[in-house]
C-alpha cells in the first residue's frame, strides 16, 4: 500500500474519532441541557462529517470505510471516558437503612460534610419501619459519598439514585467542608 494512503487512511481515523468525540460530548450536553458548548460542538462536528463522508465517498475499495467505521468507536469510547471524568450533572440519592441510629450518623456526616440532607420514616416493601437519608450532590462527588458510606460501615446499602437537571433554593449540591 502506498504511503499517501497510508497518510490518508492514519488521518480519516483519527479524524473521524475526534468527530465522533464531539458527538458523545455534545449528546451528554444535550441531555444534561448545557447548550452553549453545543453551537459549537455541532458547527466543528457538521464542518469535518461534510469533509470526511466526501473522502470516503470517493475512496477504492474497503479501507477507508474501515477507516472511518473504526475512527467512530475509539471516539464514541474515548467521549465516554471524558464524560466519566467531567461527571457532569446532579444526583438525589436516598439511602434506605433499617437501623435509625445509622440513620442518624451517615445523615450527620453528610451534614458535617456541607450536604443538604433529608432523612425520613419510610415504611418497606411489607410495611416494616425503614428509614430514608435523601442527599443531593454534584455526580463528580458521587465517590466521596461512597467514601462517607463506608465509612459509616455500610457495605451495599440500598441506594435509589436520580438524576436532577436543576436544583433551586436553600439545597447545597456539593460539598461545603468548614476548616478545622
Amino acid at each position: 500500500m502506498e504511503i499517501n494512503i497510508m497518510l490518508a487512511l492514519v488521518s480519516l481515523f483519527l479524524i473521524t474519532a475526534t468527530t465522533n468525540i464531539l458527538a458523545t460530548l455534545k449528546s451528554i450536553l444535550l441531555a444534561k441541557k448545557i447548550m452553549n458548548p453545543v453551537y459549537f460542538l455541532v458547527f466543528a462536528d457538521a464542518m469535518i462529517f461534510a469533509t470526511v463522508v466526501g473522502q470516503v465517498a470517493n475512496s477504492d475499495g474497503i479501507h477507508f470505510a474501515v477507516a472511518y467505521a473504526l475512527g467512530k468507536t475509539l471516539g464514541v469510547f474515548i467521549g465516554g471516558k471524558i464524560e466519566e471524568k467531567l461527571a457532569l450533572g446532579i444526583l438525589e440519592i436516598d439511602v434506605f437503612l433499617n437501623n435509625k441510629n445509622k440513620m442518624v450518623e451517615v445523615a450527620e456526616k453528610l451534614r458535617k460534610e456541607g450536604y443538604t440532607v433529608n432523612n425520613y420514616l419510610a415504611r418497606g416493601n411489607n410495611g416494616g419501619r425503614r428509614y430514608k437519608v435523601e442527599v443531593v450532590i454534584m455526580r463528580k462527588e458521587f465517590k466521596v459519598f461512597e467514601d462517607i458510606i463506608k465509612k459509616c460501615g455500610l457495605n451495599d446499602p440500598t441506594l435509589k439514585i436520580k438524576n436532577l437537571n436543576k436544583v433551586e433554593g436553600k439545597i447545597t449540591t456539593t460539598r461545603i467542608v468548614k476548616p478545622v
